[in-house]
């Protein structure tokens, strides 16, 4: 049908063919959506012309079909990119005391000029190790079609972590899990990139129907089934809307680490207690675990900087037997501590169980789950009562598609996730999936926190933001996983420009090979 113009009006169908030739265009040369001059360009024609609206659908929806159809992957790359952290202690705690915040980056490219960027965090050396283990996986990935990895991600998620003789090194443990996530968080910040939105809204928006699709039950059936976590997904379909406008407006509140580094000078700790209140901040971690009186006294010296009113938690990454957590937190109770972290083993269930059974009476809960190895250890600390506070880590388990699943568990066992945060990109990626967990799961803040560490932000395209202690939601496509090109020409090991520099000044010693 063809509407009558007057002089100079264009006509629908005239319109929607000129579109669709400039979107043909664009998409061809540069990505395959619409930008958003164009959107804006539309938006005044269509409050023109309201039928028009019609005929551009149409035409770019047939348009995005038509590119997602044909869009293959084509290359895997991976690079080892290493931050020198040790030399301030950033980072540093009873376990690892000397680390250089480091990961395995991937980006996956497409046959149609749009990428997907992924990171697994690491600690410096050993990450070669997982650059290895990465470019080994590839070779399931190059030449499929992300379409058909995003129609039934769980059964790409599950050959990708069952390969028959790959798994023998693990399986979904260790080094080739860590390998997963770098991959599998590549192929998510992808997805966000071809739909042009930041993960946690491509999350937000997904159907109940299509969530679940990501997810492998494999293993967690006796405590989640696909069909409860679609119960659970459904009867919060009519709060999201409600709930995006608060978190847009308020942001997601986050506690610090930046004051409890072990390696820090009490000046610095001062110091540092002092800014983050300043910026707002009312929860505060000190490491703690080398020493009981140096505990006490470092603990003592931030409750006299922040005061009573204001939350400490305290971490001890791993450090302690089972008896030995018990009776050095009991000697740390008066701090009033909401929680000791990582108090043994990460494999250890039943001596979290034991640790938090002795714990509660005391005010203090047990947190972990930055270490824990899979969905399976999560859903057996959840069982056994041995978590107050459930840690996820975006890249630890095996990405995205795995994290969802640890968030339904905990839903389902009424346990609060708290995100373990501060490496490399892990404030940039696990803002996007706490914030769905708001939106579409739980609806709650409530005893919830992101944790954020004021450290290699400023190396992403698209940095994670907190204001008055509250992460901000990302407006940009992706998972914020995308390197600056100039970090990357700096800091990737060992050719990086800052590298070589500082091998040549023996700052660190050069690899030997």
């Amino acid at each position: 049908m063809q509407s009558r113009r007057r002089s100079g009006e264009i006509t629908h169908v005239q319109l929607s063919a000129s579109t669709m030739r400039r979107t043909r265009a664009a998409t061809t040369t540069s990505s395959f959506s619409v930008n958003l001059l164009r959107i804006r360009l539309l938006s005044r024609i269509v409050k023109k012309y309201p039928f028009t609206i019609i005929y551009l659908w149409i035409a770019l929806v047939a348009q995005v079909s038509f590119i997602m159809e044909e869009m293959k992957i084509v290359q895997l790359d991976v690079q080892d990119v290493r931050f020198p952290t040790s030399l301030k202690s950033d980072g540093s705690d009873a376990m690892h005391t000397d680390p250089d915040y480091s990961c395995a980056y991937v980006t996956i490219k497409t046959n149609k000029n749009v990428s997907g960027y992924g990171m697994t965090f690491t600690l410096g050396r050993g990450t070669e190790i997982v650059v290895l283990a990465c470019k080994t996986m590839s070779k399931m990935i190059v030449g499929l079609k992300p379409q058909d990895i995003f129609n039934d991600f769980a059964s790409f998620w599950r050959k990708l972590t069952s390969e028959s003789q790959l798994r023998w090194i693990g399986p979904e443990k260790g080094v080739t899990h860590l390998a997963t996530a770098a991959i599998i968080n590549a192929l998510w910040d992808l997805w966000a990139r071809i739909e042009e939105k930041p993960l946690w809204k491509l999350l937000v928006d997904l159907s109940p129907e299509q969530l679940v699709s990501a997810i492998d039950f494999r293993y967690i059936t006796d405590v989640v089934t696909k069909q409860e976590a679609l119960e659970l997904l459904r009867s919060q379909q009519s709060a999201k809307a409600t709930r995006e406008a608060a978190l847009l407006q308020k942001g997601y509140p986050a506690y610090t680490t930046q004051v409890g580094w072990l390696g820090y000078s009490d000046v610095k700790v001062r110091e540092l207690c002092a800014k983050y209140l300043d910026l707002g901040f009312t929860a505060f971690k000190a490491k703690v675990g080398q020493d009981l009186k140096d505990d006490t006294r470092r603990c003592g010296l931030i409750r006299e900087a922040i005061g009573y009113d204001k939350t400490l938690m305290v971490d001890a990454n791993q450090i302690w037997e089972v008896e030995e957590a018990v009776d050095w937190m009991k000697q740390l109770a008066k701090f009033q501590p909401l929680w000791i972290e990582e108090p043994t083993s990460p494999d250890d269930v039943l001596g979290h169980a034991r640790i938090a059974k002795e714990l509660r009476p005391l005010g203090i809960g047990v947190a972990t789950g930055e270490m824990c190895a899979n969905r399976v250890i999560f859903k057996q600390m959840l069982q056994a009562g041995a978590l107050d506070y459930c840690q996820i880590d975006s890249a630890r388990i095996g990405g995205v598609n795995e994290i969802l699943a640890v968030y339904l568990m905990a839903k389902k066992l009424n346990v609060p996730v708290c995100p373990h945060a501060g490496g490399v990109g892990l404030c940039e990626m696990v803002q996007h999936l706490q914030m769905w967990d708001f939106v579409s799961l739980t609806g709650t803040t409530e005893k919830r926190l992101i944790e954020y560490v004021d450290q290699q932000h400023e190396h992403f395209e698209d940095p994670a933001v907190v204001q008055k202690a509250h992460y901000m939601p990302p407006s940009k496509p992706g998972y914020s996983t995308k390197f600056k090109d100039e970090s990357l020409r700096d800091y990737v090991y060992p050719a990086g420009r800052e590298w070589q520099r500082m091998f040549k000044e023996g700052v660190f010693p050069a690899p030997t090979d």
